[in-house]
């Protein structure tokens, strides 16, 4: 419920290395899977980054069956060069020159050419040679072998007389022309694929996929182990925290806030870490690795790749900048939302009663749209990345398309260097929007961590490891002595300024006085839910300060004027914390107080399980609360306001069960209703947080002061 005041101070800003530093020391536990996980993690972004030049030289050999290998027409030009050296073209040359086939026109042609030839060294001879007759070229040329390929000098002709028809520039008409070229020569230069080493390579890259995706199954369900494990153990060290907390923490603290922080948090926690952490590292790895690989496969490249890039880091660490305070203020909201939808459920016939239905939504309204709020900008601050980083990857992909055709035309790089540059391109630049998504989340995660850590770094109640002392509830006879008694809640604001008071045993005590007197606050201290400021409360002589709370706690009986029933049979709810009992005892506890007939209308009778939906009046649970009161053996009995929800015939036979059930116990008794302890063996009549009055029903009623007052306004009617 909120505090007088108002709702809670908005908190500062995070400290999102604090607390991180903290969150990965809590990790330590799991750090072998942690380890595992990262390690595989980097391992399979090393292996992303090995694909791209494998799929370059790939691509190269796929290129290789799609364009004739020119190379080979440069080893046939060379084979033949060395059948035309000087020592053997003289005797070629005489041979022309004697040979009676050959006219004197073609013989003087040839003369020309050769002339030419040896004036103009830099032309290409083949060219020349062109003009010269078919069987001056038969005595010129020489049987070659070329690649283990036998090419006779007829196919030599027929290939310098078919290539003298094609243009240089029109590369079109040298395919169509290479096609018709002899078939031992069309051998050596047709497109031909290295077929065993792309098998080799494509099986190489099947088998590295394979095991990255092993690699990443593995590490994805170790981070979920871990993720899991340690949102398990904070849910615990929640629960465990919560049984060590004062009352002064919940009366301080919306209910809802503390479920948003066990709930909404620590799922934060769990999701981001399960997903951010290897997010993280793989990133860092892509991004780190792709620059030295393309930097290792072309420098050039490498260059336009980054600064077209360069423009993200710009706005990544400026939206960084910004969005942290959002994502704080957005599970503050969080925790304030809910707590402010928990306490108006709780209490809403009383919102409805009082009208205060419009109050209550336009509350609820409010909080809403701060909620709204800071997620809106968290979420647009985080969602501009996506993208941003879109656009930058698309502008480095027109980048390096541009820049590599201009590279491959200049034969400075393949076309391989280019698809994997556009591979490159995507690991470099995706990474940069990954991280800056995962350092977000990680932000989210520090707040979320932050909210849970400081409920654990709570103060504690005082460490009983120091209590020697017990008491047997057997043994216990029954005297409790309240003496000098002082205490506040608040330093400076004293409540009970004085209290002494002796109870005997199997006295009934009773306390009464106005709201704010201090009735409860006694009742709390005695069960040492807060600890006194000064004076000291004996039981048996034993100073409760030398008691552990468990050892005070098992020798008292509670039944308080709210009523809890948690989800279970009514056996069970009878039943809590103390096994050991039949089920005959629970009837007897029925019948005492009156519940039996309600019970056996039930369909399970004491099996019958209780839940939200299930019928039972505020008057019935009371009830149910007192009968599991009577199933405590214990020699002290406290009841706070407990017959305040029942009828007045109810409340006659509650009254003649509580004769019962005090018998031979000492009680204390705080009702409002005063006829329900007119046979109180004491009455306590406090105001401003002392004992104005004492004495018995008779006593105080003879007295004619506060407790007569208090009394006779019971009976009083306003006209």
């Amino acid at each position: 419920m909120p505090r007088p005041g108002g709702r809670r101070v908005q908190e500062k800003s995070k400290d999102f290395f604090g607390s991180m530093k903290r969150l990965l020391g809590n990790l330590r536990t799991w750090k072998f899977l942690m380890i595992l996980s990262l390690i595989l993690a980097m391992a399979s972004a090393i292996m992303a980054l090995i694909m791209p030049d494998k799929l370059s030289t790939l691509a190269d050999e796929i290129g290789l069956g799609l364009v004739p290998r020119t190379e080979n027409i440069e080893k046939i030009y060379t084979a033949m060069g060395d059948s035309l050296s000087k020592e053997k073209l003289q005797t070629k040359m005489q041979q022309i020159m004697m040979s009676t086939s050959i006219s004197n026109e073609e013989k003087n042609n040839f003369l020309k050419i050769m002339e030419d030839m040896q004036t103009n060294e830099n032309d290409n001879q083949f060219a020349a040679l062109t003009n010269c007759s078919e069987d001056i070229l038969l005595i010129l040329f020489d049987d070659i072998k070329v690649d283990g390929v036998s090419i006779s000098k007829e196919d030599l002709v027929s290939m310098v007389m078919t290539m003298s028809t094609v243009q240089v520039d029109n590369s079109e008409q040298a395919l169509e022309v290479m096609d018709n070229l002899p078939k031992s020569i069309y051998s050596l230069i047709e497109p031909k694929m290295n077929v065993d080493k792309i098998k080799k390579l494509a099986i190489f890259m099947g088998i590295i996929y394979l095991i990255s995706a092993l690699f990443s199954y593995i590490q994805s369900l170790s981070l979920i182990t871990v993720s899991n494990s340690f949102a398990k153990s904070l849910r615990t060290s929640i629960s465990t925290k919560i049984n060590k907390l004062p009352l002064k923490f919940f009366d301080t603290h919306e209910t809802g806030d503390i479920l948003s922080r066990v709930t909404n948090d620590i799922d934060t926690i769990a999701q981001n870490l399960n997903n951010s952490l290897s997010t993280l590292v793989t990133s860092v790895t892509l991004f780190l690795g792709s620059i030295i690989m393309m930097f290792y496969t072309n420098w050039i490249m490498a260059i336009t790749a980054i600064l077209s890039s360069l423009l993200g880091f710009v706005f990544m660490f400026a939206i960084l900048g910004k969005s942290q305070k959002y994502f704080s203020e957005n599970q503050r909201a969080l925790g304030e939302l809910n707590g402010y939808i928990e306490e108006n459920y709780s209490a809403h016939n009383v919102v409805k009663a009082y009208n205060g239905i419009n109050d209550a939504v336009n509350d609820f309204d409010k909080l809403n749209d701060d909620l709204f709020q800071a997620k809106r900008k968290s979420i647009f601050l985080s969602g501009t990345m996506q993208p941003m980083m879109g656009f930058i990857g698309n502008l480095g992909y027109v980048a390096v398309c541009v820049v590599g055709a201009l590279l491959t035309m200049n034969n400075i790089i393949s076309f391989g260097v280019i698809v994997a540059f556009m591979i490159y391109v995507r690991l470099f630049t995706n990474p940069l929007s990954q991280i800056a998504q995962a350092t977000t989340n990680l932000q989210s995660t520090a707040a979320a961590s932050e909210r849970v850590y400081a409920f654990l770094d709570e103060k504690e109640m005082p460490s009983q490891d120091d209590k020697r002392k017990h008491l047997d509830k057997s043994k216990v006879k029954g005297e409790i002595e309240f003496r000098n008694v002082k205490f506040g809640y608040e330093p400076g604001r004293t409540i009970i300024k004085n209290f002494s008071v002796t109870a005997k045993p199997g006295q009934k005590i009773a306390i009464v006085g106005p709201t704010g007197a201090g009735k409860t606050t006694m009742v709390n201290l005695l069960m040492k839910f807060y600890d006194i400021n000064d004076g000291d409360i004996l039981i048996d002589g034993v100073s409760s300060k030398d008691l552990t709370r468990e050892n005070i706690h098992d020798l008292f009986v509670m039944v308080l004027q709210d009523t809890w029933l948690f989800e279970g049979t009514i056996g069970e709810n009878l039943r809590f914390n103390k096994k050991d009992v039949t089920d005959e005892e629970l009837w007897q506890a029925c019948r005492t107080v009156g519940i039996d007939h309600f019970v056996k209308t039930l369909p399970g009778g004491l099996n019958s399980v209780i839940t939200d939906d299930t019928s039972v009046s505020q008057g019935q649970k009371q009830l149910l609360t007192i009968a599991r009161g009577m199933i405590e053996d214990a020699p002290f009995l406290i009841l706070d306001e407990a017959t305040s929800n029942v009828d007045t015939r109810t409340e006659e036979l509650v009254q003649k069960a509580m004769d019962k059930l005090t018998e031979g116990r000492t009680s204390f008794i705080i009702a409002h209703r005063l006829s329900t302890i007119k046979n109180a063996d004491l009455i306590l009549v406090m105001n401003e947080g002392n004992i104005i009055e004492q004495g018995t029903h008779e006593e105080l009623m003879a007295q004619g002061g506060f407790y007569e007052q208090l009394y006779n306004s019971q009976f009083e009617k306003t006209i």
